[in-house]
C-alpha cells in the first residue's frame, strides 16, 4: 500500500456515536429475550394476546416462532452496529473515550426498554413484563422507569466522556 492509497485520518475530530448506541439497543433487546423470555421465562413475545397461551404447547410454539422473528431483529441492530463499527475504523475515525462508548450502550439499552416497554407493554398490550403473574402493572412501570435510568445514566457518561476527550485533544493541539 502506497502513501497515496492508504486512508487518512477522518476529518472529524469526533467519534461516531450511533456504533456504541446501537450496539446498546441491541444489549437491551438481548438482555430482555434471553434472561425475561428464555431464562425467567416472564413473559414470551405474544404470551398476552390470549391466542398463544404460557400453559399449552401450542400457545409455546407460537411464543418461539415470535420471540425468534424479536431475536433475528435484534440480531440485524447487532450487525448493523458492527458493520458501522467497522466502516469508521477503516475510515479512521477515532474511537470513543471508554467512559462515552459505555454511555452510549447503557442509553441504546434504556432507549430499547422505554420504546418496547411503551409499544409492546402499554399500547399494543402483547405481553408485559410478568405475564407469569397476569401482567401486573407495576413491573411494567419499573421497567420503564429502569430504562429512563439508563438513558439518563448513559447521556451522563457520554458528555463526561466527550467533555474529557476534548480537554485531551486541546492538549495535544497545544
Amino acid at each position: 500500500m502506497t502513501a497515496a492509497t492508504e486512508p487518512t485520518l477522518a476529518a472529524s475530530s469526533k467519534p461516531p456515536r450511533l456504533p456504541a448506541f446501537l450496539h446498546g439497543l441491541a444489549m437491551g433487546g438481548f438482555v430482555d429475550g434471553i434472561v425475561l423470555h428464555q431464562l425467567l421465562q416472564w413473559h414470551h413475545m405474544v404470551s398476552d394476546t390470549g391466542d398463544y397461551p404460557l400453559n399449552s404447547v401450542a400457545g409455546l410454539e407460537g411464543n418461539t416462532v415470535g420471540d425468534g422473528f424479536f431475536h433475528t431483529a435484534t440480531w440485524l441492530i447487532l450487525v448493523t452496529a458492527m458493520a458501522l463499527t467497522v466502516r469508521a475504523w477503516q475510515r479512521r475515525e477515532l474511537a470513543p473515550p471508554w467512559r462515552s462508548h459505555i454511555g452510549l450502550l447503557l442509553a441504546g439499552w434504556g432507549v430499547f426498554n422505554v420504546v418496547e416497554g411503551l409499544i409492546d407493554h402499554q399500547i399494543l398490550g402483547i405481553h408485559h413484563v410478568r405475564d407469569d403473574l397476569g401482567g401486573p402493572i407495576g413491573w411494567d412501570i419499573g421497567f420503564l422507569i429502569f430504562g429512563a435510568l439508563l438513558i439518563v445514566v448513559g447521556l451522563a457518561m457520554e458528555r463526561s466522556g466527550a467533555k474529557v476527550a476534548q480537554q485531551h485533544n486541546a492538549e495535544q493541539a497545544s
